[in-house]
């Protein structure tokens, strides 16, 4: 027997993004008043972080040689 455990679901921000995307197309609610940019952000603002992190990360290993 396997105990592996999988997921095959969606995450939240692909979840948030289907919402947006329907409330933009659709035009219901504040959503459809919303930029572009807004509409995709769970997508691009959790990439942002990581370049972030991983570049404070690479400073910090710079600088504390």
């Amino acid at each position: 027997m396997s105990d592996k455990k999988t997921s095959s679901g969606f995450g939240l921000g692909t979840v948030l993004t289907l919402i947006f995307l329907t409330l933009k197309l659709g035009g219901w609610g504040v959503v459809a008043t919303w930029s572009w940019w807004w509409v995709f952000s769970p997508i691009w603002i959790p990439i942002l972080l990581l370049v972030v992190i991983l570049f404070f990360l690479f400073l910090m290993g710079y600088f504390l040689k």
